[in-house]
């Protein structure tokens, strides 16, 4: 590998091919927003079924289109590209797009007549991008200044789901790719058996991470140090003075934006650990985070939406390493699509089994007994795909 010292005085620097095109990202809310201001000018309820047409359609097929992204930033350029202020702006800007679409959603909601099919697409249109803006959260807030990780928190505050700092961070990372985890499926379970699993156990291990940090501090759990307690009395402000402006009813648009949006990121949970186990060694303890226990996807035009959040063994690994230089490893396991063309699939089980299930048996090489599996299916999936004493 050629080194930075290495490098001729004459030899062109290293350029991310990639530098514009994270651009789309930051621009999604920016597009979604212009389509509800298209619904207002026009009166054309479509306009607001625009975004997941795009989400659920158009992605996939680009991502198919245009194929995978297997390329890495030189690890010497990685320090460079790195402190390139242009990518923490792209970053940030999200935000911003996030909340004014989410405001001008809510006044819509509240003041326009729309039909139940126009409303439903309002509410796909706002909580699929403040579901997309959990995963910008999730970027800031494994970040080390702390103005990144409170960004985070108020990133969260519109889809009510600001307890993920807390666990996601000091919880899903620590025992990722385990069947105590929350937040990672295990081989045979539906999605939809997992939804209720995650939504409620993560809700749950934040509480009990926070409780027990606060203790150690000496100090009750229900303390306004508590980092739960902060963040969802950001999502209390916010609806409370939406509420003020347009009228209580305005909180059925909200709740329902935000379930949506919190959908969209527990399918991704779904997606990214599917049956994937971290074995423990000799003495118990966990073997650490490597490329193999994550699910992993290099299709571009996803990859550029979501802040390389596909490439997910290399974040576990290296939790504060920036979005734009994130790697491929050859040995990490590989999705047949981007993120956006496994919702669907995630979303209808067999499909999902049929296509997935193949995959866990063939990385694990038909040991099953190395796998997370589902333990109400556990019997019919080794009697199907054969018990480790029969490989």
């Amino acid at each position: 590998m050629r080194t930075l010292s290495s490098r001729s005085p004459t030899q062109a620097r290293w350029r991310d091919p990639k530098r514009w095109w994270w651009l789309m990202s930051p621009a999604f809310p920016a597009l979604v927003w212009l389509n509800v201001l298209r619904y207002l000018a026009t009166g054309d309820e479509l306009w607001l079924w625009i975004s997941t047409l795009v989400v659920y359609v158009g992605i996939p097929l680009l991502d198919t289109l245009l194929g995978q992204d297997r390329s890495n930033t030189p690890e010497e350029e990685r320090a460079r590209i790195e402190s390139d202020p242009w990518y923490r702006v792209l970053l940030v800007l999200f935000v911003p797009l996030q909340y004014g679409l989410t405001v001008q959603g809510a006044w819509v909601a509240a003041t326009q007549p729309l039909s139940l099919w126009g409303w439903l697409g309002l509410v796909l249109s706002v909580g699929g991008i403040n579901g997309v803006g959990i995963n910008t959260a999730h970027e800031l807030g494994h970040k080390r200044p702390r103005w990144e990780r409170w960004l985070s928190r108020i990133t969260l505050a519109p889809v009510a789901y600001g307890h993920f700092y807390v666990e996601h961070n000091r919880g899903h990372h620590l025992r990722v790719a385990t069947p105590e985890d929350p937040a990672s499926s295990r081989m045979g379970e539906s999605f939809w058996a997992f939804l209720p699993r995650t939504v409620f156990g993560s809700l749950a291990s934040a509480w009990a991470i926070e409780a027990e940090r606060l203790a150690r501090l000496r100090l009750p759990a229900w303390h306004w140090r508590n980092q739960c307690l902060q963040a969802w009395a950001m999502t209390l402000a916010f609806y409370g003075a939406l509420a003020l402006w347009l009228g209580a009813p305005v909180l059925l648009f909200l709740a329902a934006q935000a379930a949506y949006g919190i959908s969209l990121l527990e399918v991704v949970n779904y997606i990214e650990h599917y049956g994937l186990l971290r074995p423990r060694d000799a003495q118990g303890r966990l073997t650490p985070c490597d490329p193999t226990h994550s699910w992993n996807s290099d299709h571009r035009v996803s990859n550029v939406f979501l802040y390389q959040l596909q490439r997910h063994s290399d974040h576990h690994a290296h939790p504060g390493r920036r979005y734009q230089v994130l790697r491929h490893f050859d040995e990490s396991p590989q999705l047949p699509s981007g993120y956006a063309g496994m919702l669907l699939l995630a979303y209808v089980p067999p499909l999902w089994f049929r296509v997935m299930d193949p995959r866990v048996v063939a990385h694990y090489r038909g040991n099953l007994g190395r796998a997370n599996l589902q333990p109400s299916r556990r019997r019919r999936l080794l009697a199907r795909w054969g018990t480790p004493a029969s490989r």
